[in-house]
């Protein structure tokens, strides 16, 4: 049993090893395009439009990507802006779950149908999300 584990932590050791530059990579991608990209561009992209505003802002998400922590801040700059909540949820909630950037390297690490999936389902329940919350903060 303990060598069974062993040979387990090494495997998982060597593929962690062969997937940490494409890993790095990603990152620094996702991070170079939040350095670069103003938060007052992405204001631009909205048109008051429900509907219309939550597929662009899953869409916008999807593409750029990111992490929950700066989410908080670009979603309070765009509700500053006047865009609707409908719109920042859906954004914020594929900038989170769905990562166009990043697919190629998922699709190496986890197979290619695997991260197609997950993706067009994320992007889809984005939107489905992003219309709960806000019917839900309106009961409230």
């Amino acid at each position: 049993m303990k060598t069974e584990l062993k040979k387990a932590l090494v495997k998982s050791a060597r593929a962690m090893y062969k997937s940490l530059p494409i890993l790095l990579g990603v990152i620094l991608l996702i991070s170079l395009a939040n350095a670069i990209i103003p938060k007052a561009v992405y204001a631009s992209f909205f048109r008051g439009n429900p509907i219309f505003d939550s597929f662009i802002g899953s869409t916008i998400g999807s593409i750029l990507a990111g992490n929950p922590i700066t989410s908080y801040i670009i979603g309070g700059e765009l509700l500053k802006q006047g865009i609707s909540l409908l719109a920042v949820t859906s954004f914020l909630v594929a900038w989170v779950t769905v990562g166009i950037v990043q697919l190629p390297a998922e699709a190496m690490l986890l197979g290619k149908r695997f991260a197609i999936i997950r993706n067009i389902t994320a992007f889809v329940f984005a939107m489905i999300v992003s219309v709960i919350t806000v019917v839900i903060l309106g009961a409230l």
